[in-house]
């Protein structure tokens, strides 16, 4: 392989039966080999990407103590400004490197329901007021917009999945409908120094949840992902287009039908080592409540049942750095 397949949604987004099938069946015999690939004919505003990519932008490029103001006074949560420093993805798979040479911006939907699933104490576990900063204007409201416009491809998309596996196609309907999904605005801002040994923009790492959606840029220092077979592929990210990736409870759903694939952010070359590069991504994560369980007959399921908030905390936990570790 040179590169991830690309997969056009135009004829599956038209309603058509047999349409909707052939796509799923692309995408299974894609994911059985990678589980990455990018998506055109998506159908999602290009005027919401471009807006949420220039309100990031401006954020980012403000002064860093301006920037610390919207840190979350609550160590630990994830929403706000995340700075540099924070955060190794490659804690997650057991793999211990220095932090990410990346600062990001996490925030959740941005209102719910008022109904107990929401509002309990296991609830305000993920559904968490967002934070937003008093500028640049316009966040919150760019933010939203661009949540809202994931949450219907992502449906269209875990639907599509479904008839690619072989299962009926709202299979997943009632495991998602109150999904507790985070977003992340992650920024890779210049290297004015070299990186220390090990060190990459993200480390490599496994996505948690069902479905990453990104949308990136094409600058040098970007996504790679590594296939079944060990080999490290780029990934094109055009700003008009998505790239998709299988995550680990997906992959745990399809008993391994379905690959996690781990992937990284690596460096820009030395030559282009002042390159700024931003990637918005997408975490479609399952109710938090929702067990997840191998599609698989019976004795042949490679995974015990994990419930899907439960496995998010942990992967959260062991990727966040201590005050310790953060200061080596």
């Amino acid at each position: 392989m040179t590169g991830i397949p690309t997969v056009d949604l135009t004829a599956a987004r038209s309603g058509d039966a047999a349409a909707r099938l052939a796509t799923g069946r692309e995408i299974d015999r894609i994911c059985r080999e990678t589980g990455f690939f990018s998506i055109v004919g998506h159908g999602v505003d290009l005027s919401v990407m471009a807006t949420l990519r220039d309100t990031a932008k401006d954020f980012f490029a403000r002064p860093l103590a301006e920037k610390l103001r919207a840190v979350h006074p609550v160590p630990g949560t994830p929403r706000g400004y995340i700075a540099l420093g924070v955060e190794a993805l490659a804690y997650g798979n057991a793999v211990a490197t220095p932090p990410d040479l990346k600062e990001y911006y996490h925030f959740g939907r941005e209102t719910w329901p008022a109904a107990p699933y929401y509002t309990s104490a296991e609830g305000q576990r993920y559904f968490r007021p967002n934070l937003w900063p008093a500028e640049p204007p316009g966040f919150a409201k760019a933010a939203a917009a661009y949540y809202a416009a994931m949450e219907a491809l992502t449906l269209d998309m875990m639907r599509i999945a479904a008839l690619g596996l072989g299962i009926d196609e709202h299979f997943f309907d009632d495991k998602i409908d109150r999904h507790i999904t985070a977003m992340r605005l992650n920024h890779y801002p210049e290297q004015t120094t070299p990186p220390v040994p090990g060190q990459l923009r993200a480390g490599t790492h496994t996505d948690y949840g069902l479905l990453t959606i990104l949308n990136g840029e094409d600058v040098p220092g970007g996504l790679q992902v590594q296939t079944r077979g060990g080999d490290w592929l780029d990934v094109a990210t055009k700003p008009e287009n998505f790239v998709v990736n299988i995550g680990d409870l997906l992959m745990r759903w399809t008993n391994d039908r379905w690959v996690s694939n781990p992937h990284r952010v690596v460096n820009p070359p030395e030559e282009a080592a002042r390159t700024r590069r931003l990637s918005i991504a997408f975490f479609h994560h399952p109710n938090y409540d929702a067990l997840i369980e191998c599609i698989a007959p019976p004795g042949e399921a490679r995974y015990a049942p994990v419930l899907s908030g439960a496995y998010r905390d942990e992967k959260y936990r062991q990727t966040r750095l201590s005050q310790q570790e953060q200061a080596q």
